[in-house]
């Protein structure tokens, strides 16, 4: 039998999985692309890991409160997948390779990856306890370890994430310049 923390870790992946694909097909007009580049660039011109890590971890601590981290984490997925499809309208180069290779294969989207599904799959567990009546307290020394856990990977993934970004100053090209 499948163990249920298990379980609703999966169920988290692939929902987050399936949204960000879902925001990565979204159509992108030129006008809209070149101006989400030019925020874009100007958000990563001077970031480096820890600021990458306090963004991400922003995003990802709200995804434990029950139920609305779902609503949340998966609105988060949807949106990255969309900032993928904006930067592709610019990199044709880009547009070659599949969003969840990049999700899969990144070091550091695999990271985060998995440290969003904690989350997500807690908040999920959190109201399933509590619509079941069950104690909450029970689930928060495993929280506080998934917490953790999460955060260390995301602190991780930001020091690879940084150390992409650092390759050659990476700025993505404006199609509208």
């Amino acid at each position: 039998m499948i163990h249920p923390r298990f379980f609703a870790f999966v169920v988290a992946l692939v929902g987050f999985t399936g949204f960000f694909y879902a925001g990565s097909t979204s159509q992108v007009g030129s006008e809209e692309a070149s101006e989400f580049i030019r925020e874009f660039n100007a958000l990563i011109a001077d970031i480096d890991a820890l600021g990458i890590f306090f963004h991400n971890g922003a995003l990802a601590l709200p995804m434990f409160i029950p139920l609305a981290g779902l609503a949340w984490g998966f609105y988060a997925a949807w949106a990255t997948g969309y900032a993928v499809a904006a930067i592709s309208t610019t990199a044709p180069e880009l547009a070659r390779i599949s969003p969840l290779a990049i999700l899969y294969l990144s070091p550091f989207g695999l990271m985060e990856l998995v440290a969003y599904s904690i989350a997500l799959s807690r908040s999920a567990m959190l109201f399933g306890a509590m619509a079941g009546r069950m104690p909450v307290v029970a689930q928060l020394k495993p929280m506080a370890a998934e917490v953790g856990i999460m955060l260390a990977l995301l602190l991780a993934g930001a020091y690879v994430e940084a150390a992409l970004l650092d390759l050659d100053g990476l700025q993505v090209p404006d199609p509208l310049s």
